[in-house]
């Protein structure tokens, strides 16, 4: 997807049939996703399934929500994906079933290399487990692993992957501050 030591000053980083095919999602997420009422939850995941997402029974997005690119994301079950959500994802974005995204937050799947001559672009995965809340205004890393039952607190940003499920992460960096208790109710 992402052309590779291009320079971007003079040229596209991404192919010309990515970048129309950007365009046309661009176009009806205009005209059809975000005006849509914010009841119409089905209508919207019709519309990212035609566009290749793969999103779950009962999933709430919202038409604030900004998606990047609709085929490289997952959504399981009962996801809720809140107003003014950014979804940069360059490569694959996973969200595992009972999970939140809080408003405002912004999951990163791309990146430049601040190393190379002409800061070449780059992305990796996000993968959120069940259950987990993205608290308002959160930032999650490319290349991120969250397991099952993690909130990360309000405004925190996550660069590293947790490992510890059923945990409670806040601040820059995010660093572990509490233990959930899992219900099974």
């Amino acid at each position: 997807m992402i052309i590779k030591d291009n320079d971007p000053y003079t040229s596209a980083s991404f192919s010309l049939t990515h970048r129309v095919r950007r365009q046309i999602w661009n176009i009806i997420c205009l005209l059809l996703f975000k005006p849509s009422p914010r009841p119409l939850h089905a209508w919207r995941a019709a519309l990212l399934r035609i566009f290749g997402a793969k999103i779950g029974k009962g999933a709430h997005i919202y038409p604030g929500t900004k998606i990047w690119a609709p085929w490289n994301l997952v959504v399981d079950d009962y996801v809720g994906i809140a107003d003014g959500v950014t979804i940069y994802n360059m490569d694959i974005i996973r969200i595992g079933a009972y999970s939140v995204i809080s408003q405002g937050a912004h999951l990163c799947g791309g990146s430049h290399d601040y190393n190379s001559q002409n800061f070449q672009l780059y992305a990796k995965p996000i993968t959120l487990g069940e259950h987990v809340w993205i608290c308002a205004e959160a930032f999650v890393s490319l290349g991120v692993n969250i397991p099952d039952g993690v909130v990360v607190g309000a405004r925190s940003l996550v660069t590293k992957s947790i490992l510890e499920p059923w945990t409670v992460y806040a601040g820059h960096p995010a660093k572990q501050i509490g233990q959930r208790t899992r219900s099974e109710s």
